[in-house]
Protein backbone atom coordinates (compact mmCIF):
# COMPACT_ATOMS: atom_id res chain seq x y z
CA UNK A 1 0.00 0.00 0.00
CA UNK A 2 0.94 2.97 -1.17
CA UNK A 3 0.35 6.22 1.90
CA UNK A 4 0.70 9.45 1.86
CA UNK A 5 0.92 11.59 5.11
CA UNK A 6 0.35 15.28 5.35
CA UNK A 7 1.19 17.18 8.00
CA UNK A 8 1.78 21.19 8.90
CA UNK A 9 4.37 20.61 12.07
CA UNK A 10 6.71 17.30 12.07
CA UNK A 11 10.70 16.97 13.87
CA UNK A 12 12.45 18.78 14.62
CA UNK A 13 9.51 20.30 15.46
CA UNK A 14 8.61 19.31 19.25
CA UNK A 15 5.28 18.13 19.55
CA UNK A 16 2.33 15.61 20.09
CA UNK A 17 1.72 15.58 16.25
CA UNK A 18 5.21 14.65 14.81
CA UNK A 19 5.42 11.91 17.76
CA UNK A 20 2.25 10.56 16.47
CA UNK A 21 3.24 10.50 12.70
CA UNK A 22 6.87 9.72 12.78
CA UNK A 23 5.47 6.98 14.66
CA UNK A 24 2.67 5.23 12.57
CA UNK A 25 4.46 6.24 9.18
CA UNK A 26 7.75 4.47 11.07
CA UNK A 27 5.59 1.17 12.15
CA UNK A 28 3.87 0.78 8.36
CA UNK A 29 6.89 0.50 6.68
CA UNK A 30 7.83 -1.77 9.04
CA UNK A 31 5.03 -3.96 7.98
CA UNK A 32 5.94 -3.51 4.30
CA UNK A 33 4.10 -0.14 3.30
CA UNK A 34 5.23 2.46 1.28
CA UNK A 35 4.93 5.40 3.61
CA UNK A 36 5.90 9.10 2.02
CA UNK A 37 4.89 11.90 4.41
CA UNK A 38 4.59 15.73 3.34
CA UNK A 39 6.20 18.18 5.64
CA UNK A 40 7.52 21.58 6.21
CA UNK A 41 10.27 22.72 5.67
CA UNK A 42 12.34 24.46 8.50
CA UNK A 43 15.43 25.05 6.48
CA UNK A 44 14.97 28.58 6.46
CA UNK A 45 15.86 28.60 10.32
CA UNK A 46 19.01 26.62 11.21
CA UNK A 47 17.73 26.69 14.89
CA UNK A 48 15.65 23.96 14.05
CA UNK A 49 18.26 21.51 13.42
CA UNK A 50 16.46 19.88 10.53
CA UNK A 51 18.25 16.76 9.15
CA UNK A 52 16.75 15.31 5.83
CA UNK A 53 15.27 12.05 5.86
CA UNK A 54 13.93 9.41 2.94
CA UNK A 55 10.64 8.83 2.10
CA UNK A 56 10.25 12.55 3.61
CA UNK A 57 9.30 15.17 0.96
CA UNK A 58 9.80 19.07 2.44
CA UNK A 59 7.05 21.94 1.26
CA UNK A 60 8.04 25.42 1.70
CA UNK A 61 6.61 27.73 3.70
CA UNK A 62 5.83 31.31 4.76
CA UNK A 63 8.75 32.97 7.29
CA UNK A 64 5.75 33.81 10.03
CA UNK A 65 5.96 31.69 13.01
CA UNK A 66 3.66 31.57 15.99
CA UNK A 67 5.23 32.05 19.35
CA UNK A 68 5.59 28.11 19.83
CA UNK A 69 7.60 27.92 16.75
CA UNK A 70 5.24 26.24 14.51
CA UNK A 71 5.24 27.84 10.90
CA UNK A 72 2.56 28.85 8.13
CA UNK A 73 2.48 26.39 5.27
CA UNK A 74 1.19 28.18 2.32
CA UNK A 75 -1.61 27.41 1.11
CA UNK A 76 -1.00 25.84 -2.12
CA UNK A 77 2.35 23.32 -2.35
CA UNK A 78 4.22 22.94 -5.20
CA UNK A 79 6.26 20.34 -3.93
CA UNK A 80 2.91 17.91 -2.44
CA UNK A 81 1.34 18.37 -6.08
CA UNK A 82 4.56 17.20 -8.15
CA UNK A 83 4.94 14.56 -5.10
CA UNK A 84 1.41 13.12 -5.76
CA UNK A 85 1.98 13.52 -10.02
CA UNK A 86 5.22 10.94 -9.31
CA UNK A 87 3.60 8.57 -6.82
CA UNK A 88 0.14 6.61 -7.40
CA UNK A 89 -1.11 6.73 -3.81
CA UNK A 90 -3.60 4.42 -2.62
CA UNK A 91 -4.76 6.91 0.35
CA UNK A 92 -4.35 10.26 2.07
CA UNK A 93 -3.86 10.25 5.92
CA UNK A 94 -4.19 14.24 6.56
CA UNK A 95 -2.95 15.47 10.48
CA UNK A 96 -4.61 18.78 9.98
CA UNK A 97 -7.38 20.09 8.65
CA UNK A 98 -6.27 23.49 7.16
CA UNK A 99 -3.21 24.54 4.96
CA UNK A 100 -2.84 20.76 3.92
CA UNK A 101 -5.70 19.95 5.03
CA UNK A 102 -7.70 21.81 2.16
CA UNK A 103 -5.02 20.19 -0.36
CA UNK A 104 -5.60 16.78 0.93
CA UNK A 105 -9.38 16.93 0.06
CA UNK A 106 -8.71 18.36 -3.54
CA UNK A 107 -5.62 15.52 -3.98
CA UNK A 108 -8.16 12.89 -2.91
CA UNK A 109 -10.85 14.37 -5.10
CA UNK A 110 -8.58 14.55 -7.89
CA UNK A 111 -6.70 11.37 -8.17
CA UNK A 112 -10.07 9.20 -6.74
CA UNK A 113 -8.29 8.02 -3.41
CA UNK A 114 -9.77 8.26 0.23
CA UNK A 115 -9.06 10.59 2.35
CA UNK A 116 -8.37 10.02 6.47
CA UNK A 117 -7.90 12.38 8.88
CA UNK A 118 -6.68 11.96 12.35
CA UNK A 119 -8.31 14.55 14.98
CA UNK A 120 -5.43 15.77 17.27
CA UNK A 121 -5.94 19.16 18.25
CA UNK A 122 -8.78 21.12 19.78
CA UNK A 123 -7.90 24.34 17.82
CA UNK A 124 -10.35 26.40 20.10
CA UNK A 125 -7.63 25.79 23.09
CA UNK A 126 -4.53 27.24 21.02
CA UNK A 127 -5.74 30.72 19.38
CA UNK A 128 -3.63 32.60 21.50
CA UNK A 129 -0.67 31.73 20.00
CA UNK A 130 -2.09 34.16 16.88
CA UNK A 131 -1.18 37.38 18.27
CA UNK A 132 -4.97 39.06 17.01
CA UNK A 133 -6.95 36.51 19.46
CA UNK A 134 -5.02 37.26 22.70
CA UNK A 135 -8.21 38.13 25.32
CA UNK A 136 -5.64 40.17 27.98
CA UNK A 137 -5.08 42.33 24.74
CA UNK A 138 -8.20 42.53 23.46
CA UNK A 139 -11.13 45.23 23.88
CA UNK A 140 -14.81 44.40 24.33
CA UNK A 141 -15.22 44.01 20.52
CA UNK A 142 -12.30 41.87 19.62
CA UNK A 143 -13.09 39.54 22.92
CA UNK A 144 -16.56 38.84 21.15
CA UNK A 145 -14.76 38.03 18.12
CA UNK A 146 -12.28 35.82 20.15
CA UNK A 147 -15.75 33.97 21.12
CA UNK A 148 -17.33 33.64 17.90
CA UNK A 149 -14.70 32.01 16.65
CA UNK A 150 -13.99 29.36 19.36
CA UNK A 151 -17.91 28.57 19.84
CA UNK A 152 -18.83 29.17 16.20
CA UNK A 153 -15.93 29.47 13.06
CA UNK A 154 -14.32 26.57 14.85
CA UNK A 155 -16.68 23.94 15.28
CA UNK A 156 -18.62 24.77 12.09
CA UNK A 157 -15.10 24.10 9.96
CA UNK A 158 -14.59 21.34 11.81
CA UNK A 159 -17.82 20.13 10.92
CA UNK A 160 -17.80 20.98 7.26
CA UNK A 161 -14.12 19.36 6.95
CA UNK A 162 -14.37 16.14 8.43
CA UNK A 163 -17.75 15.51 6.33
CA UNK A 164 -15.53 15.93 3.48
CA UNK A 165 -13.17 13.02 4.63
CA UNK A 166 -13.88 9.33 4.15
CA UNK A 167 -12.50 7.80 7.34
CA UNK A 168 -11.79 10.36 10.55
CA UNK A 169 -9.68 8.58 13.45
CA UNK A 170 -10.28 9.90 17.19
CA UNK A 171 -7.30 9.42 19.44
CA UNK A 172 -9.59 8.16 22.50
CA UNK A 173 -13.46 6.97 22.42
CA UNK A 174 -14.19 10.63 24.25
CA UNK A 175 -12.51 12.61 21.92
CA UNK A 176 -14.96 10.47 19.14
CA UNK A 177 -17.65 11.04 20.99
CA UNK A 178 -17.06 14.77 21.13
CA UNK A 179 -16.50 15.16 17.47
CA UNK A 180 -19.82 13.17 16.75
CA UNK A 181 -21.28 15.53 19.19
CA UNK A 182 -20.05 18.37 16.77
CA UNK A 183 -22.14 16.81 14.10
CA UNK A 184 -19.64 14.74 12.08
CA UNK A 185 -21.58 11.69 10.22
CA UNK A 186 -18.82 10.05 8.08
CA UNK A 187 -17.17 7.17 9.45
CA UNK A 188 -15.21 6.85 12.63
CA UNK A 189 -12.46 4.94 14.60
CA UNK A 190 -10.27 5.17 17.85
CA UNK A 191 -6.89 4.81 16.33
CA UNK A 192 -4.51 6.31 19.53
CA UNK A 193 -0.59 7.47 19.25
CA UNK A 194 1.25 3.91 19.58
CA UNK A 195 4.47 3.29 21.35
CA UNK A 196 7.33 1.86 19.59
CA UNK A 197 8.62 -1.03 21.36
CA UNK A 198 11.95 0.81 22.44
CA UNK A 199 10.12 2.59 25.29
CA UNK A 200 9.35 -0.71 27.26
CA UNK A 201 12.64 -1.40 27.74
CA UNK A 202 14.50 0.11 30.52
CA UNK A 203 18.43 1.30 30.24
CA UNK A 204 19.08 0.70 33.80
CA UNK A 205 22.93 2.04 34.03
CA UNK A 206 21.20 5.12 32.60
CA UNK A 207 18.54 5.23 35.13
CA UNK A 208 21.16 5.00 37.63
CA UNK A 209 23.40 7.74 36.42
CA UNK A 210 19.94 10.38 35.97
CA UNK A 211 19.04 10.09 39.85
CA UNK A 212 22.76 10.32 41.00
CA UNK A 213 22.52 13.20 39.33
CA UNK A 214 19.61 14.69 40.76
CA UNK A 215 19.62 12.75 44.13
CA UNK A 216 23.06 12.66 44.82
CA UNK A 217 23.78 9.80 47.62
CA UNK A 218 20.50 10.20 49.42
CA UNK A 219 19.03 7.12 49.39
CA UNK A 220 15.51 8.04 50.66
CA UNK A 221 15.50 10.97 48.13
CA UNK A 222 12.54 10.54 45.33
CA UNK A 223 12.14 11.80 41.68
CA UNK A 224 9.30 13.11 40.28
CA UNK A 225 8.93 13.88 36.12
CA UNK A 226 6.37 15.84 34.56
CA UNK A 227 7.04 16.63 30.60
CA UNK A 228 4.72 19.39 28.28
CA UNK A 229 5.41 22.29 26.72
CA UNK A 230 5.70 25.41 28.70
CA UNK A 231 2.66 27.08 27.21
CA UNK A 232 -0.61 28.39 29.17
CA UNK A 233 -3.13 25.45 27.78
CA UNK A 234 -0.40 22.78 29.64
CA UNK A 235 -1.34 25.00 33.07
CA UNK A 236 2.57 25.14 34.23
CA UNK A 237 1.69 27.57 36.85
CA UNK A 238 -1.27 25.12 38.62
CA UNK A 239 1.80 22.42 38.21
CA UNK A 240 4.24 25.07 40.52
CA UNK A 241 1.49 25.87 43.08
CA UNK A 242 0.63 21.80 43.35
CA UNK A 243 4.02 21.17 43.66
CA UNK A 244 4.75 23.45 46.88
CA UNK A 245 1.73 22.01 48.45
CA UNK A 246 3.08 19.07 47.90
CA UNK A 247 6.31 19.67 49.47
CA UNK A 248 4.72 20.32 52.56
CA UNK A 249 2.35 17.39 53.04
CA UNK A 250 5.45 14.58 52.18
CA UNK A 251 8.00 14.04 55.38
CA UNK A 252 10.75 13.46 52.89
CA UNK A 253 12.62 15.33 50.05
CA UNK A 254 11.76 14.96 46.02
CA UNK A 255 13.21 16.65 43.19
CA UNK A 256 10.83 17.21 40.42
CA UNK A 257 12.26 17.45 36.59
CA UNK A 258 10.47 19.31 33.67
CA UNK A 259 11.10 18.24 30.49
CA UNK A 260 9.82 20.95 27.73
CA UNK A 261 10.36 24.14 26.58
CA UNK A 262 8.30 27.38 26.30
CA UNK A 263 7.23 30.85 26.00
CA UNK A 264 6.56 30.63 29.88
CA UNK A 265 10.18 29.14 31.20
CA UNK A 266 11.31 32.34 32.26
CA UNK A 267 8.14 33.44 34.06
CA UNK A 268 8.00 29.90 35.23
CA UNK A 269 11.59 30.13 36.97
CA UNK A 270 11.21 32.82 38.43
CA UNK A 271 8.11 32.05 39.89
CA UNK A 272 9.63 28.58 41.35
CA UNK A 273 12.48 30.83 43.15
CA UNK A 274 10.08 32.73 44.73
CA UNK A 275 8.00 29.76 46.01
CA UNK A 276 11.24 28.26 46.76
CA UNK A 277 11.15 25.60 44.40
CA UNK A 278 14.62 26.64 42.87
CA UNK A 279 16.09 23.14 44.64
CA UNK A 280 13.15 20.98 43.95
CA UNK A 281 12.23 21.66 40.31
CA UNK A 282 14.24 20.96 37.86
CA UNK A 283 14.36 22.78 33.99
CA UNK A 284 15.53 20.77 31.77
CA UNK A 285 14.06 22.41 28.49
CA UNK A 286 13.80 20.15 25.21
CA UNK A 287 14.95 16.43 25.90
CA UNK A 288 14.96 13.92 22.67
CA UNK A 289 12.12 12.13 22.49
CA UNK A 290 14.89 8.73 22.52
CA UNK A 291 16.23 10.54 25.74
CA UNK A 292 12.47 11.45 27.72
CA UNK A 293 12.04 7.50 28.02
CA UNK A 294 15.43 7.16 29.89
CA UNK A 295 14.17 10.21 32.60
CA UNK A 296 10.71 8.23 32.68
CA UNK A 297 12.76 5.63 33.78
CA UNK A 298 14.43 7.29 36.18
CA UNK A 299 11.67 8.86 38.12
CA UNK A 300 8.59 7.24 40.43
CA UNK A 301 5.79 9.47 40.32
CA UNK A 302 4.39 11.53 36.71
CA UNK A 303 2.75 14.77 37.73
CA UNK A 304 0.46 16.02 34.92
CA UNK A 305 -2.05 19.58 34.98
CA UNK A 306 -2.50 20.21 31.21
CA UNK A 307 -6.11 20.48 30.17
CA UNK A 308 -5.90 20.59 26.17
CA UNK A 309 -4.81 17.18 25.96
CA UNK A 310 -6.85 15.00 22.99
CA UNK A 311 -4.97 11.73 23.76
CA UNK A 312 -2.08 12.65 26.63
CA UNK A 313 0.69 10.70 24.98
CA UNK A 314 3.12 11.27 27.32
CA UNK A 315 0.98 9.92 29.90
CA UNK A 316 0.94 6.58 28.03
CA UNK A 317 5.11 7.26 28.25
CA UNK A 318 5.17 7.72 31.98
CA UNK A 319 2.96 4.26 32.07
CA UNK A 320 5.34 1.84 30.01
CA UNK A 321 7.72 3.04 32.32
CA UNK A 322 6.46 1.87 35.17
CA UNK A 323 4.83 5.46 36.29
CA UNK A 324 1.77 6.44 38.08
CA UNK A 325 -0.13 9.32 37.18
CA UNK A 326 -1.45 12.20 39.19
CA UNK A 327 -3.59 14.50 37.09
CA UNK A 328 -5.86 16.63 36.49
CA UNK A 329 -9.14 15.79 35.20
CA UNK A 330 -9.69 16.84 31.47
CA UNK A 331 -10.10 15.69 28.31
CA UNK A 332 -7.83 13.10 26.95
CA UNK A 333 -6.69 12.37 30.54
CA UNK A 334 -9.87 10.71 31.21
CA UNK A 335 -9.41 8.20 28.82
CA UNK A 336 -6.04 6.87 29.96
CA UNK A 337 -5.95 7.05 33.61
CA UNK A 338 -7.94 5.37 36.29
CA UNK A 339 -8.73 6.42 39.49
CA UNK A 340 -6.86 4.41 42.48
CA UNK A 341 -5.82 1.57 39.69
CA UNK A 342 -2.79 3.43 37.72
CA UNK A 343 -2.77 6.60 39.10
CA UNK A 344 -5.47 9.70 40.14
CA UNK A 345 -7.07 12.67 38.18
CA UNK A 346 -8.47 15.16 40.49
CA UNK A 347 -10.36 18.70 39.92
CA UNK A 348 -8.33 21.49 39.34
CA UNK A 349 -7.77 22.34 43.20
CA UNK A 350 -4.08 22.52 44.03
CA UNK A 351 -4.93 20.83 47.78
CA UNK A 352 -6.80 17.71 46.34
CA UNK A 353 -4.18 17.04 43.95
CA UNK A 354 -1.57 17.47 45.92
CA UNK A 355 -3.11 14.83 48.59
CA UNK A 356 -3.13 12.51 45.83
CA UNK A 357 0.13 12.32 44.76
CA UNK A 358 1.04 12.74 48.65
CA UNK A 359 -1.33 9.76 49.63
CA UNK A 360 -0.12 7.86 46.47
CA UNK A 361 3.71 8.10 46.52
CA UNK A 362 3.20 6.61 50.43
CA UNK A 363 0.70 4.10 50.18
CA UNK A 364 1.99 0.45 50.57
CA UNK A 365 0.05 -0.04 47.35
CA UNK A 366 2.19 1.98 45.37
CA UNK A 367 3.96 -0.85 43.76
CA UNK A 368 0.77 -2.42 42.24
CA UNK A 369 -0.37 0.99 40.82
CA UNK A 370 3.23 0.76 39.32
CA UNK A 371 2.11 -2.28 38.04
CA UNK A 372 -1.30 -1.32 36.59
CA UNK A 373 0.39 1.21 34.61
CA UNK A 374 2.53 -0.79 32.87
CA UNK A 375 -0.70 -3.09 31.87
CA UNK A 376 -2.24 0.25 30.87
CA UNK A 377 0.64 1.36 28.39
CA UNK A 378 0.92 -2.47 26.85
CA UNK A 379 -2.44 -1.81 24.92
CA UNK A 380 -0.32 0.91 23.32
CA UNK A 381 1.98 -0.84 21.45
CA UNK A 382 2.42 0.85 17.98
CA UNK A 383 2.80 -2.53 15.92
CA UNK A 384 -0.56 -3.32 17.18
CA UNK A 385 -1.87 0.03 16.38
CA UNK A 386 -0.18 0.43 13.12
CA UNK A 387 -1.60 -3.50 11.69
CA UNK A 388 -5.06 -1.69 12.82
CA UNK A 389 -4.79 1.64 10.80
CA UNK A 390 -3.61 -0.49 8.09
CA UNK A 391 -6.71 -2.47 8.46
CA UNK A 392 -9.10 0.75 8.88
CA UNK A 393 -7.12 2.10 5.42
CA UNK A 394 -8.07 -1.04 3.66
CA UNK A 395 -12.15 -0.60 4.60
CA UNK A 396 -11.96 2.63 3.30
CA UNK A 397 -10.23 2.01 -0.07
CA UNK A 398 -13.04 -0.69 -0.49
CA UNK A 399 -16.07 1.45 0.38
CA UNK A 400 -14.23 4.15 -1.83
CA UNK A 401 -14.08 1.89 -4.93
CA UNK A 402 -18.16 0.92 -4.30
CA UNK A 403 -19.08 4.59 -4.42
CA UNK A 404 -17.13 4.91 -7.37
CA UNK A 405 -18.59 1.58 -9.08
CA UNK A 406 -21.80 2.09 -7.87
CA UNK A 407 -22.07 6.39 -9.24
CA UNK A 408 -20.30 4.93 -12.46
CA UNK A 409 -23.13 2.23 -12.79
CA UNK A 410 -25.37 5.43 -12.52
CA UNK A 411 -23.99 7.61 -14.40
CA UNK A 412 -24.14 4.39 -16.87
CA UNK A 413 -27.35 4.10 -16.96
CA UNK A 414 -28.77 7.46 -16.68
CA UNK A 415 -26.59 7.57 -20.18
CA UNK A 416 -28.86 5.08 -21.70
CA UNK A 417 -32.24 6.47 -20.52
CA UNK A 418 -31.18 9.73 -22.36
CA UNK A 419 -29.85 8.02 -25.45
CA UNK A 420 -33.12 5.76 -25.49
CA UNK A 421 -35.13 9.59 -24.68
CA UNK A 422 -33.27 11.20 -27.87
CA UNK A 423 -34.13 8.54 -30.23
CA UNK A 424 -37.90 8.50 -29.63
CA UNK A 425 -37.80 12.28 -29.42
CA UNK A 426 -35.51 12.59 -33.38
CA UNK A 427 -38.38 10.08 -34.40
Amino acid sequence: MKIAMLTNNYKPFVGGVPISVERLAKELRKQGHKVTVFAPDYGFDPRYGQVEEDDVIRFQVTRQKMENGMVYPKLVSREIWKGFKEHEFDCIHVHQPMFVGTQALYLGRKYQIPVIYTYHTRYEDYLHYIPFFREEQAGMWRKKLIWFAKETVIPGYMKWFTNKCDLIFAPTPGMQNRIRENGTEVSMAVLPTGLDDSFYIEDEEKTKTIRRQYLGEEKNGHLFCSVSRLEEEKNPIFLLNGIRCLKEKLPFSFRVLLLGEGSMRKELEVLAEQMGLSDTVVFLGNISNEDVKQYLYASELFLFASKSETQGIVLEEAMAAGNPIVAVRASGVEDVVKNGINGYMTEEDVEIWSDKAAELIQSPDYRQVCMEALKTAESYRASRLAAHAETLYRQCMERKEEMRYEEHTKSGKEHSAASVFRLFKTS
